[in-house]
């Protein structure tokens, strides 16, 4: 092996040490009490990055836009009214969405394929509540599959009619008041739906060319730190939106940091290999594993290090009492089982948030200059 090579394996392994895992016989050993802070520190390297990448965007932005962040004290529990506001590229509403994802402990992806994103505001307060962001959903995902009960064909036919949900929470204070149920619950709204249908109900495939004209039937997620305490049990009017359909498998790439990525690439590029040309639309977040795969076989490093051991809790909503039917292909009318905004709102507001606001005051203590600090620490 020469000595470029040697340097960045020895890198890898490095980078692998000081997460806490260690390489053991071509297996990656995961530290030995993966709770939710253990996964939190995993991140670290993934927050770095992204606070760096977004240091000047926050300078830019963060002043003129954090006046949108309330305090907790202009916040009336009893009269909160959420709003749903269609986010659309290139404006500020966009740029408000972009920098609430840095108050994530873990870091958000940018999503790919189709993208529908969403600011949640109170419109008592005019303040911002939470985002939302729903993309294309990944295409092999053995808990999704087998809950529906696909088969190949039967997935590469309807899985236009899913997306998943890889942005929901909500913004300091409302999240003290448990304002992620609210958020959450919104993506089985009838605005959210509405949306969806103008968007991409007549549009024609880019990779079949063919006109599949979905509906959108399903909304998948997956917990960033175990079993998750927003989606679990969480009900509307006693029906169960987050039914949990089993767990990721522990596979991906999210351990292996940019800096290490680009040295994989460029040293596939140096061997004249396809992958680092990139990727087109329909390869998604597999491309960056493919390339990992193929460098690490040059390294003489096993793919078993792409196992970190991490499994995520999968969660099914299903927009329509026959959902699972409509995916299957054996009916083609869903029968809806939406809610009104203001349905949602009034419900989460009297089942959680008032009553939590009742016994847990720390939402008075939140300040806009809070936030702000928050946001500009983040982006530094």
């Amino acid at each position: 092996m020469d000595g470029c090579k040697k340097q960045i394996r020895e890198n890898v392994l490095e980078h692998l040490y000081k997460l806490g895992y260690e390489v053991l016989d071509d297996q990656l050993m995961c530290p030995e009490n993966l709770d939710k802070d253990t996964i939190r520190d995993i991140y670290v390297s993934k927050r770095d990055e992204r606070e760096k990448a977004e240091q000047q965007f926050v300078n830019t932005k963060v002043h003129d836009l954090i006046c949108h962040f309330a305090n907790g004290s202009e916040i009336c529990p009893e009269t909160i009214t959420p709003k749903l506001e269609e986010i659309r590229a290139g404006t500020w509403q966009s740029d408000l969405f972009r920098l609430s994802t840095l108050l994530w402990s873990v870091p958000v992806s940018r999503g790919f394929g189709r993208r529908m994103r969403f600011l949640v505001w109170d419109k008592s307060s005019n303040k911002l509540i939470g985002i939302i962001a729903l993309g294309d959903p990944v295409f092999n995902l053995k808990a999704r599959d087998n809950w529906i009960g696909w088969n190949v064909r039967d997935r590469e036919e309807r899985l236009c009619y899913v997306m998943d949900a890889y942005v929901l929470g909500a913004v300091p204070p409302y999240s003290n008041l448990i304002g992620g149920k609210l958020v959450a619950s919104l993506v089985a709204s009838r605005e959210l739906n509405k949306v969806f249908k103008r968007k991409y109900s007549k549009q024609i495939g880019l990779i079949s060319k063919k006109a599949k004209n979905p509906k959108l039937v399903l909304i998948t997620t997956t917990s960033a730190l175990g079993r998750s305490s927003i989606y679990n049990r969480l009900k509307i009017n006693g029906n169960l939106l987050y039914n949990p359909i089993g767990v990721t498998q522990g596979w991906g790439h999210f351990h292996i940091p940019e800096n290490l990525f680009q040295d994989l690439k460029e040293l596939l590029k140096s061997e004249g290999h396809a992958y680092p040309q990139g990727y087109k639309y329909g390869d998604g977040p597999n491309w960056r594993l493919r390339v990992v795969r193929a460098a690490f076989s040059r390294l003489g490093l096993s793919q078993n290090i792409l196992n970190h051991g991490i499994q995520r809790e999968v969660y099914a909503v299903p927009l329509a009492s026959n959902a699972d039917r409509c995916l299957r292909g054996e009916v083609k009318r869903a029968k809806w089982q939406l809610y009104s905004t203001r349905e949602i709102g009034d419900f989460c507001v009297q089942r959680w948030m008032v009553p939590r606001s009742e016994w847990d005051h720390t939402y008075l203590d939140i300040t806009r200059e809070q936030t702000l600090n928050k946001l500009i620490r983040n982006g530094h």
